[in-house]
């Protein structure tokens, strides 16, 4: 095992470099190590069981190779692991969440859209955020089957990306959201699609810059004295490596090696 200096990362697929992303804009100086899970994507149609095993596998090797805490970059996930990560790890684990609270706190018609996986929008986690932080703003929810798997092929303004954000983005607006919460890590990298799809008057709200200043609040406790460490990040996939280290150099925005987990 190697000594814990770094930040571990990992998700069902590249959108969790989004977080990673905002992650390094905070802490341009800490060690970044990430896992894509991409032999088993999307989680949103796997069972919670799944999802949880797959978890654990990914922290346990995350730790293996230094990691002093992890970050859970998908909500599918943390809905179904996070307390199980917990309790079975004593470094801290960074969970993530749709941005619920912050986006009833910004609407003007009362209405707040969600687009997330199916696994996120049925979780006792979410109904649990809306029953916590909802109040008398109603939300609607939208699933979107076939998004993920778009932002892992890279396909970030094809026709039929489009044409899936269109049916999906748009069947929120219709129903009175001026708001709308991107729910799943890979949907950042839509963001400009989808604002140019939902229009000026229509705020999108992401969790990447929340989690990160949420990492920063438990970096004294996870890497005391590595703000001078040298600045570098390092990228796994359980996917097909070469494939991978091309979307991933497309959405980290510079090439990057890829390793075979």
């Amino acid at each position: 095992m190697q000594k814990a200096s770094a930040i571990g990362v990992f998700d069902s697929g590249v959108g969790g470099l989004s977080v990673l992303r905002h992650i390094r804009a905070q802490l341009p100086s800490v060690p970044l190590l990430y896992v894509a899970d991409s032999g088993h994507v999307p989680y949103g149609d796997k069972t919670q069981d799944y999802i949880r095993e797959r978890s654990l596998v990914l922290t346990d090797f995350l730790v293996r190779h230094g990691a002093a805490a992890v970050v859970i970059a998908c909500n599918t996930a943390t809905a179904a692991a996070a307390a199980t990560l917990r309790q079975r790890f004593t470094i801290p684990i960074v969970a993530m969440e749709p941005a619920v609270k912050p986006a009833v706190t910004a609407t003007r018609s009362g209405v707040v859209g969600v687009l997330a996986t199916v696994g996120t929008l049925e979780s006792a986690r979410f109904a649990a955020l809306l029953e916590q932080y909802a109040g008398d703003v109603e939300i609607v929810t939208q699933a979107c089957p076939g998004l993920v798997e778009k932002v892992e092929a890279g396909e970030l303004a094809s026709a039929a990306t489009r044409a899936l954000v269109e049916r999906y983005a748009r069947a929120l607006v219709e129903r009175g959201a001026d708001t709308i919460v991107l729910g799943c890590t890979h949907y950042p990298f839509l963001k400009s699609l989808i604002a140019e799809i939902v229009g000026p008057g229509v705020q999108l709200i992401d969790t990447g810059e929340a989690v990160a200043r949420q990492v920063v609040r438990r970096l004294p406790e996870a890497l005391i004295g590595r703000m001078d460490a040298k600045a570098m990040e390092r990228f796994w996939t359980t996917g097909d490596a070469h494939l991978a280290a091309r979307i991933t150099g497309q959405l980290w925005g510079r090439s990057v090696a890829v390793e075979a987990l």
